[in-house]
C-alpha cells in the first residue's frame, strides 16, 4: 500500500492517513494529502455512503464520489456495530492523521474523542472538519455548503445589486474548506516532524468562508462599512463589468491606473484617461454606468475574436465567458495537465480532474482511481490490523464491515 519502486514517491510518502469523513471538505482533504504521497484509508459503511447516491451516474456508479476519493484505499466498516470500536481503534493506532467531519461530539460519543485518541496514540493529529467549529454557541448546528454561504455573508455579497442574494455556481465554502484543513493538516506535521507532538486541527466552514470575505469584511471590521452587492461588476474600480460582444459575453478588465488609458484608447476615447472626473478609482466608480456603456457599444459591434485579439495587444485581461465543455477541453487546461486519466476497477479508463498544485520536485500524483466501498477491505485488514482471512470473513458475516 505504500509507494512501490515504480510509483513517484511525494512529500508526504510514509504519513498515514485515517479518512473517517463524508461529503466534500473532508474527504477532499483527504485526498489532497493523498495526492502528496500519504498512505490514506477511507472508511464508509457496508454499502457505501450517502453520497455514492448522488446523481449523476456514470455505468450505475456515482460521478460524485470521483472527485474527492483518488489515491485512497477503500475499507468498509458500520461504526454503529458493536465489533466497531475495536477495528476503529487499530487504524487509529495506525494513523499519524485520522480526518473526520462529524458533527461536534460525535467522536467522543464513539469512543474515539480526543483524549481517548492520544491515549491510543499520544502523537496522532486529529483534523476535524465542522460547520461553525468545536466552540461556540452554534457549534452542534447542522451545516452544508449552501448555509455556510449564507452564514458567512458570501450570499448577502453575491448577485445584483437590486436583485436577491444569490448561491455561487459550485459549493465553494466546501471546496475552501477542505483545502484549509489540508494546510493545517500540512503544519501539524510539520510540527509533529519537529516536535513528535501530535494536536487537534479544528476547522470551521464558516471561519474559512468568513474569512475569504475580503474587503468587505475588512470594511466592516476598520470602517464600519458595508460594501453593497455589486453584480458583475468589480466593487472596487470601474470599468469592469461582463458586456455583450456580438456573438456573446465578454469580461473585461480596464479599471486600474494602467488598465484605464489603454481601454480609453481602444474603445476610441483616449481622452477620457486625462478627464479629471476618472483621475481615481472612487471618481471612475462615481462614473461607472457612463464609463461601462461607452465599453459596451463598444464590445458589441464586434466579435469576441476581434474583441480578443486588440486587448491582447494592448495587455487588457479580458476573458470570454467559457462554458464548462468549453474551459474542460481548452488547450491551456490540457497544457496545464488539469485533466488525468486513471484505470477504473470496474469502468475501465476514466477521465478525472487533477490537482492544481504544480510543482517541480514533489508534484501531487494521482496513483489509485477512485475506489468502490469496501475494494480494498480485505487488504487494509490483513496489513494494517494483522487479521487472518477468518477473522475477516467473521465480520463480514456479522454485518460488521
Amino acid at each position: 500500500m505504500a509507494a512501490g519502486e515504480n510509483e513517484p514517491v511525494g512529500p508526504l510518502d510514509g504519513v498515514k492517513v485515517l479518512d473517517l469523513s463524508r461529503f466534500i471538505a473532508g474527504p477532499l482533504c483527504a485526498q489532497i494529502l493523498g495526492d502528496f504521497g500519504a498512505e490514506v484509508v477511507k472508511i464508509e459503511r457496508p454499502g457505501g455512503e450517502d453520497s455514492r447516491k448522488h446523481g449523476p451516474y456514470f455505468e450505475g456508479e456515482s460521478i460524485y464520489m470521483m472527485l474527492y476519493h483518488r489515491n485512497k484505499y477503500n475499507a468498509t466498516l458500520d461504526t454503529r456495530h458493536a465489533r466497531a470500536l475495536e477495528v476503529l481503534e487499530g487504524l487509529v493506532r495506525w494513523a499519524d492523521v485520522v480526518v473526520e467531519n462529524f458533527r461536534p461530539g460525535t467522536m467522543d460519543k464513539m469512543g474515539l474523542g480526543w483524549s481517548r485518541l492520544t491515549e491510543l496514540n499520544p502523537s496522532v493529529i486529529l483534523v476535524s472538519i465542522s460547520g461553525f467549529g468545536q466552540t461556540g454557541p452554534d457549534s452542534e448546528r447542522t451545516l452544508f455548503d449552501a448555509i455556510s454561504q449564507a452564514s458567512s455573508g458570501l450570499m448577502a455579497a453575491t448577485g445584483d445589486p437590486d436583485g436577491k442574494p444569490i448561491l455561487t455556481g459550485t459549493y465553494i465554502a466546501d471546496y475552501t474548506t477542505g483545502y484549509i484543513a489540508a494546510i493545517g493538516a500540512l503544519g501539524a506535521i510539520l510540527h509533529r516532524n519537529r516536535t513528535g507532538e501530535g494536536q487537534h486541527v479544528d476547522i470551521a466552514s464558516l471561519d474559512s468562508m468568513f474569512a475569504t470575505m475580503g474587503i468587505r469584511l475588512i470594511s466592516h471590521l476598520m470602517l464600519g462599512q458595508e460594501i453593497p452587492r455589486s453584480g458583475s461588476r468589480d466593487a472596487l474600480t470601474a470599468p469592469v463589468s461582463l458586456y455583450e460582444a456580438a456573438d456573446g459575453p465578454v469580461y473585461i478588465q480596464g479599471g486600474t491606473p494602467s488598465l484605464f488609458p489603454k481601454l480609453c484608447a481602444v474603445i476610441g476615447y483616449p481622452e477620457l484617461a486625462n478627464d479629471p472626473r476618472f483621475q481615481n478609482a472612487e471618481g471612475r466608480i462615481a462614473h461607472r454606468d457612463y464609463l461601462e456603456g461607452l465599453v459596451g457599444v463598444w464590445a458589441s459591434g464586434l466579435p469576441i475574436a476581434d474583441i480578443a485579439r486588440i486587448l491582447e495587444a494592448e495587455g487588457i485581461p479580458y476573458a470570454k465567458v467559457a462554458s464548462i465543455a468549453e474551459v474542460a477541453e481548452s488547450p491551456q487546461i490540457a497544457a496545464r495537465e488539469m485533466v488525468t486519466e486513471v484505470d477504473h476497477p470496474t469502468l475501465g479508463r476514466l477521465r478525472i480532474p487533477s490537482s492544481p498544485i504544480k510543482m517541480g520536485l514533489t508534484p501531487p500524483t494521482v496513483r489509485k482511481a477512485p475506489s468502490l466501498a469496501g475494494e480494498d477491505s480485505d487488504e487494509v485488514y490483513t496489513r494494517i490490523l494483522g487479521m487472518s482471512a477468518e477473522q475477516i470473513a467473521q465480520l463480514r458475516a456479522e454485518g460488521a464491515i
